[in-house]
């Protein structure tokens, strides 16, 4: 989708980019002592536009953890995982490892969890060939423009699943990053989840919102995880082979209506295209840095084609 550029004489350094539902603040940045300079300006169009990125940097891993540091505080250890990631520098990680052909759904970060980051922050070690952009989409249009009649079925929340087992998806060792099953034991206790140990492993359950108000502007957000969790998510031949060679509770991953029952496929259809409509994408520049407040904004993935390595980190 080709950008809409607007100029700010306020912020000669920054330019709008994006779309008419979503756009991100673009910065000249020339180094660390200029993040410093204009800490208050970028903290307020976090906080109530959404989306920063600052162009023009080196790939500097150091600079990388100052400037998270100076913008959200300290780094958070990516626990609860759903994806595979590799730890790159203490708590800097790689994106998720998956396959370049496939997208990756437009998603608020940890949303089907208890907590979630505040600030996501995203660095481009490696442009890709083609493709490969992480595109974002604004979680207060995200609600806005969804069908009322399917906002109703999901505003008692999204029951997510999870079932842990070797040679399928995270085990749950991996997932809550702990060999000691009292240790997730006592992770589920105090997050609301419940939990069966089975032969094979773990299964999981909870409830979480699907929209919540943003304690900055007071908007209400679409917010969590259902498309991504959903089966469907995986396509239907992959799906439907899980599905003959597992009972649905033994899936992965799935979600469901707060009350268990089935999400019919026309909302998450209903979901899809509305990101479709609302989410921006710009290619990588090698050195990019972008920040994203989480709750405004969800981001993805598209194909790629080539090397792509794109770091994150959350505060």
């Amino acid at each position: 989708m080709t950008a809409d550029i607007v100029n700010n004489p306020a912020e000669p350094l920054c330019r709008i980019e994006g779309n008419s539902h979503t756009r991100i603040a673009v910065y000249e940045a020339t180094g660390l002592d200029w993040v410093r300079a204009n800490l208050a300006g970028l903290q307020a169009r976090l906080r109530t536009h959404g989306a920063i990125l600052l162009r023009g940097l080196p790939v500097d891993l150091d600079l990388f953890n100052q400037v998270i540091e100076e913008v959200g505080g300290e780094l958070l250890t990516y626990t609860e995982r759903s994806t595979p990631r590799s730890a790159v520098a203490g708590n800097i990680y790689t994106s998720t490892e998956y396959p370049p052909a496939e997208s990756i759904p437009m998603h608020n970060e940890n949303s089907y969890s208890a907590t979630w980051p505040e600030r996501l922050f995203f660095l481009c070690d490696t442009a890709a060939e083609t493709g490969g952009a992480t595109p974002i989409a604004d979680s207060r249009v995200m609600f806005r423009l969804l069908p009322a009649e399917l906002r109703a079925r999901f505003a008692a929340g999204v029951t997510y699943t999870r079932a842990f087992r070797e040679g399928l998806g995270l085990t749950w060792q991996e997932a809550f990053q702990t060999e000691d099953p009292a240790v997730v034991e006592d992770y589920c206790a105090r997050n609301g989840q419940t939990l069966e140990w089975t032969d094979e492993g773990l299964r999981t359950r909870h409830l979480r919102p699907s929209f919540v108000d943003d304690p900055h502007t007071g908007e209400t957000v679409w917010f969590n995880q259902v498309n991504l969790f959903h089966v469907s998510s995986l396509g239907a031949e992959v799906s439907e082979a899980l599905l003959e060679l597992y009972p649905e509770e033994d899936l992965p991953r799935n979600a469901y209506f707060a009350d268990g029952s089935p999400i019919p496929e026309a909302d998450l259809a209903d979901v899809k295209d509305t990101y479709d409509a609302v989410s921006y994408a710009f290619p990588w520049e090698q050195g990019d840095i972008m920040v994203i407040n989480n709750m405004l904004m969800a981001h993805g993935r598209q194909p790629f084609t080539g090397k792509r390595r794109i770091l994150v980190a959350m505060t």
